[in-house]
């Protein structure tokens, strides 16, 4: 099924980022983009998140700096869109993967497109890795300990669950039983000609 296939990479590269476990280290995607074009975005997106996780632990620190900060909040933005570029682009893989297919008179649309839904089970990867983590910190309670344990069962469960949504939506779109329509996001505020105060800078 193609979650488990995702999330065997959503592992590889959370595991990968925490061997040296900073925000400042290369990116190094292990998947050719012309040979291996889903598992390429795949690591790239998960690779987005995974930094964008720790820039987000880091501008919640209250004593960083008015300088340090806003350079984070910058970072932080460019991560956004990047994440949602890579998105349309895992859609864009699978529009032309079932661009063939026969769509049946009373197919549905679904309420999300694949990719967002591919989106969320890369963000429930690093739910899971984190919450695991808090529940085994040998300095932390007994309660908080086994507060994060129950946490974490909801989370797998979770996880389960949307990877099964996912695998059943593919399946209905490659059946023509569902039919993929994709709206760009069409984000403003980093358009120079659409955002007013970018505009006015020019």
């Amino acid at each position: 099924m193609f979650s488990k296939q995702a999330n065997q990479i959503f592992k590889e590269v959370i595991d990968t980022y925490h061997i040296k476990d900073t925000v400042n280290q290369d990116f190094n995607n292990p998947y050719n983009r012309e040979s291996h074009l889903i598992e390429h975005l795949l690591y790239r997106k998960c690779w987005i998140d995974t930094v964008q996780w720790h820039y987000e632990d880091l501008i919640r620190d209250p004593e960083i700096n008015a300088k340090d900060a806003l350079i984070l909040k910058r970072k932080i933005d460019a991560s956004n869109q990047d994440r949602t570029d890579t998105v349309e682009f895992i859609d864009s893989y699978f529009l032309d993967k079932y661009k063939d297919v026969q769509v049946k008179p009373d197919a549905k649309i679904n309420t999300e497109s694949p990719a967002w839904g591919i989106d969320r089970l890369s963000i429930l990867a690093l739910k899971i890795y984190h919450m695991a983590e808090e529940s085994n910190r040998s300095d932390a309670s007994e309660e908080h300990k086994t507060t994060c344990q129950n946490k974490l069962n909801i989370l797998l469960e979770q996880r389960v669950d949307l990877s099964t949504a996912v695998d059943q939506l593919l399946d209905d779109i490659a059946k023509g039983e569902k039919y993929m329509k994709v709206y760009k996001q069409m984000k403003m505020y980093n358009d120079d000609e659409l955002n007013p105060v970018l505009r006015s800078k020019k």
